[in-house]
């Protein structure tokens, strides 16, 4: 049985809003709506990544499909759709009967009672998707699949417009080849049956709904360089095998085997549940090859789907549930390594670039999630050989780094022993929306989840003199009361007081500063005014900067971001905290379960089979943003293990 399953009945709602994604180990990925509907210009059938995880341009957008049954060809029976600019056009989605979700995505259409069944696999490893359709007449009639590749061959951020592209198409018996003078990169489409007939067309204005919500250019134009035919009066089928270089058609179920092959062990769920293989299977979307410039290839974590690549915040943080969780040390030495070869002035990167692949430092927490992660590989796995040739030096450099100051003007207060950052015109925390030049969630100064991880980092280098030192400061400096909690941001005689969750890792990291009394309050605090059924809202709705809409120009959304916005990965530290406090009592550990089930419910019903990195600050917490994150899935799987879920 399929993972996901969802019989659509020739429906066009809710399905067009419901998300999918196939990934290849590299980065590469395909996406769409459930019905086969693009709704972003990061939807397709192949989006490769030509320099592991990065360098993405969208190869193949999608796959138009005509039906023409017993000769009539007047009559064309279209399983695609298509939005266009005033319309749904064409309207496969009245033919589609049920779509599933597991190692392929595969859509079961009904026309006239001929039986269609599409399927796409990405190949494990390769930048290679393979499209295959089975045909099944029912009786005997003759049935005629025209298929239309629609190709942009476009950085995966932007659109093609037919203005000024010169497309040049060349053609074999079952090969479709589409060229881009000064574009390194090329399309071909190649066949395993039937027939490929050229006839190069533009068609206008296809319509991605997501990016008008967003604010940004909706409209592409899409090239197909003609059609691949196959009929028969008998079952037949047909494959497609789009690439970037010429292929010969490939072993189908071969393929797939190797893919399960290759993964079997890490999409393994740690106790057999359905709910962790779901969470395992999201998981492995996000483990990848990084080809790296200075040689050090190795695993990395891409930060989200469709447009993150690996960042160090994100990756540290979703290392312990994606790797450590499911027993994938090997993996993980490899993504702790990467990120240790690149320590500089006591920092880890926080992203690399889409194009360059070079490192950008511009985080102040990355660098003590990394620490942390370390301490966590190695209480897992017990390699101390790595820890103590390659990832113990890397986590001193880090505390020196930070001792005795370096980039954006990180470094700890000598008078305290806490740490203090930034300025005006920098967003080092993750709480890091910026637009045109205004910073919407200020937070220079002594952030309180910094100095949090700050002291639990001298925790695990047993760095114990200053910790103690810490601790007291971070008392004095962020207690408010128990009804209150600690306050966000210390910054000279500035207290900013607001009610943000950034306060519940000073509950929920394994080395706490408060007392356990405060801790409870704490988390009280944070239940309180923070929690909902799909994670931590970013400030308490009582707030007068509370936003509960997400949505809108760039300006409005990131406005929106941090001030109220959920985040779902933050359950986990929640739930981490929560679970400490009550001493992970029989009935805490149901709690806990109750109040994750509606993250691990909705893979189901909006990103189907994944966690999205948003979802609205008010109910009914609509998702939002980037519709497969890493750390959400990383932490609703670490704790769902935990509790046993």
């Amino acid at each position: 049985m399929p993972l996901f399953s969802i019989d659509t009945h020739g429906s066009l709602d809710p399905y067009r809003s419901q998300e999918w994604l196939l990934t290849n180990g590299l980065g590469g990925f395909a996406a769409s709506s459930v019905v086969g509907c693009n709704s972003r210009r990061y939807h397709g059938v192949l989006c490769a990544a030509t320099l592991p995880p990065v360098g993405r341009i969208m190869v193949v957008n999608r796959i138009g499909e005509i039906v023409y049954l017993d000769g009539d060809e007047k009559q064309m029976h279209e399983l695609s759709i298509t939005q266009c600019r005033d319309c749904f056009h064409p309207r496969g989605d009245q033919l589609l009967r049920r779509f599933e979700l597991d190692e392929t995505a595969k859509w079961e259409f009904d026309v006239q009672g001929v039986k269609v069944i599409k399927e796409l696999q990405l190949v494990w490893m390769k930048n290679i998707a393979g499209v295959r359709y089975q045909v099944d007449p029912g009786r005997k009639r003759h049935v005629r699949l025209a298929l239309l590749p629609f190709v942009s061959l476009r950085d995966f951020h932007s659109e093609r417009k037919a203005g000024g592209t010169q497309f040049n198409i060349e053609s074999s018996e079952r090969r479709g080849i589409v060229r881009n003078p000064g574009n390194p990169h090329s399309a071909f489409v190649t066949a395993d049956a039937g027939k490929f007939v050229q006839g190069g067309d533009w068609w206008y204005d296809n319509f991605y709904q997501v990016e008008a919500d967003r604010g940004l250019d909706c409209f592409e134009d899409l090239y197909t360089p003609g059609r691949f035919i196959a009929e028969g009066d008998g079952p037949f089928s047909i494959t497609l095998w789009l690439s970037l270089e010429a292929i010969e058609p490939m072993n189908w179920d071969g393929e797939l085997k190797r893919r399960r092959e290759t993964i079997a062990a890490a999409e393994r769920a740690p106790d057999g549940s359905v709910d962790q293989r779901r969470l395992a299977r999201a998981a492995n979307d996000f483990v990848v090859y990084r080809k790296a410039p200075n040689g050090s290839d190795g695993s990395t974590v891409v930060a989200g789907y469709p447009w993150f690549s690996d960042w160090g915040r994100d990756t540290m943080i979703s290392l312990p549930g994606l790797l450590l969780t499911t027993g994938r040390f090997q993996q993980a030495r490899q993504v702790l390594g990467v990120f240790a070869e690149y320590v500089s002035e006591g920092m880890i990167p926080n992203r690399f670039d889409d194009y360059t692949n070079e490192p950008s430092y511009n985080t102040v927490d990355a660098s003590l999630w990394f620490i942390h992660a370390v301490f966590e590989y190695l209480r897992l796995s017990k390699d101390i050989a790595t820890f103590e040739q390659k990832l113990r030096p890397a986590c001193q450099a880090i505390l020196d780094g930070y001792r005795h100051g370096t980039r954006y003007h990180i470094a700890m207060d000598e008078s305290d022993g806490l740490i203090t950052q930034g300025d005006a015109q920098t967003q080092l925390t993750w709480m890091d929306a910026k637009c045109d030049g205004t910073a919407f969630t200020p937070r220079q100064g002594k952030a309180v989840e910094i100095n949090a991880l700050w002291y639990h980092a001298l925790m695990l280098m047993q760095q114990m003199d200053l910790a103690g030192r810490v601790r007291d400061s971070f008392r004095k400096a962020y207690w408010i009361s128990p009804f209150r909690g600690l306050c966000d941001v210390v910054n000279g005689d500035y207290r900013d007081n607001a009610i943000r969750p950034n306060q519940i890792f000073a509950a929920s990291l394994p080395n706490s500063p408060l007392t356990d009394a405060q801790q409870a309050a704490v988390v009280e605090v944070v239940r309180r005014e923070l929690l909902t059924p799909m994670g931590l809202r970013t400030l308490s709705a009582s707030d007068p900067g509370f936003r509960g809409r997400y949505g809108g120009s760039p300006w409005d959304r990131d406005s929106a971001y941090h001030n109220g916005t959920v985040w779902p990965w933050l359950i986990g530290p929640f739930l981490s905290a929560y679970l400490r406090v009550n001493n992970n009592s029989p009935k805490a550990i149901e709690q806990a379960k109750r109040w994750l089930r509606p993250l691990v419910t909705q893979m189901q019903q909006f990103s189907i089979g994944q966690i999205p990195e948003i979802c609205e600050g008010s109910p009914p917490h609509v998702p939002k943003g980037c519709p497969a994150q890493a750390w959400s899935v990383a932490e609703v799987l670490r704790l769902a293990v935990q509790i046993g879920m």
